[in-house]
């Protein structure tokens, strides 16, 4: 007997062989063995702790940083959505903002736009969740996470409850030193009053940027890689001749060097290929080392 079919009652949904490119920006990828969308967090916390120690746990935000390989993920994948996880919050009396972990950075950086706390207003130009923000320490424009968090918690693979600090993160570039795995489900970031027009005008600057810069309008997962020590990745691939050059049904883009997108028929082995030719060329020709900004999971075809 297979564990997917000593599965506990759950109040949420449990989608058994459920293709994960649809969650996905890039919109490619293999099945999920098992899908589980919680209903809160208790409901994913009990999955947890009832689920063999040897089945594996993948989670999935709103799939913008993320290649599934073709072959699909082992075990169960974890999205969460909905009312439950993806609430905003503002303490005016603090000048703080509660974000669920399914929040969009988006919606989190508007928020506290309205409310006249400004800080946050970088986390406009990234598309991503909360989630995802806490384990990559994301930022753009000169801000990054570790600037505005104040606190954050979630469940260990054991559906344990885990509450951290942020000098509990260890924060890095795009680094996070939380324990691997965990299941980030709500954060605390501080902000200081200002004028709300002020803060709007900032996060439309910003919006506007990127949309000129960057092809938001395309099937795509942010920057490709990580900038190294005193470089841009986006030179080193326009240095390297990949701009614009096709590969399979994948390409870096024209319009940013440093943005991998699907251009139709594109696979996961089409986009990871293309990442990986571009970092070994860049090896190669420059001697320079590209780290993945982009997480791979799962199995190749």
């Amino acid at each position: 007997m297979s564990w997917r079919d000593t599965l506990p009652a759950v109040r949420g949904k449990l989608l058994r062989d459920e293709p994960l490119g649809p969650f996905t920006w890039f919109r490619v990828g293999g099945p999920a063995e098992v899908l589980f969308l919680p209903a809160d967090h208790t409901d994913l916390a009990a999955l947890l702790r009832a689920l063999p120690s040897s089945v594996p746990v993948t989670v999935l935000g709103v799939g913008s940083n993320v290649i599934v390989r073709d072959g699909g993920v082992e075990g169960v994948v974890i999205r969460l959505a909905g009312r439950a996880f993806a609430g905003v919050e503002v303490s005016a009396a603090e000048h703080r903002i509660t974000a669920g972990a399914a929040a969009l950075d988006s919606a989190v950086a508007r928020a506290a736009g309205k409310a006249g706390l400004a800080g946050l207003e970088f986390y406009a130009g990234i598309p991503g969740s909360i989630g995802g923000a806490l384990t990559m320490n994301a930022g753009c424009y000169g801000a990054e996470t570790k600037d505005v968090l104040v606190s954050a918690w979630g469940y260990d693979r054991s559906g344990q409850r885990r509450d951290f600090q942020l000098e509990d993160f260890g924060y890095t570039y795009r680094h996070s030193q939380a324990p691997p795995g965990m299941i980030w489900i709500e954060a605390v970031f501080q902000a200081w009053p200002d004028d709300p027009a002020a803060i709007e005008a900032r996060m439309a600057e910003i919006t506007s940027r990127r949309e000129t810069t960057q092809p938001i309008r395309e099937k795509t997962g942010g920057s490709t890689f990580k900038n190294p020590p005193g470089h841009s990745s986006w030179k080193l691939v326009d240095a390297t001749g990949w701009r614009g050059k096709a590969y399979g049904g994948a390409m870096f883009s024209p319009l940013h060097a440093n943005f991998l997108i699907n251009t139709g028929e594109a696979t996961a082995a089409d986009l990871e290929g293309l990442g990986e030719a571009v970092r070994a060329d860049v090896k190669a020709r420059l001697g320079i080392e590209l780290e993945w900004e982009i997480k791979r999971i799962g199995r190749p075809a």
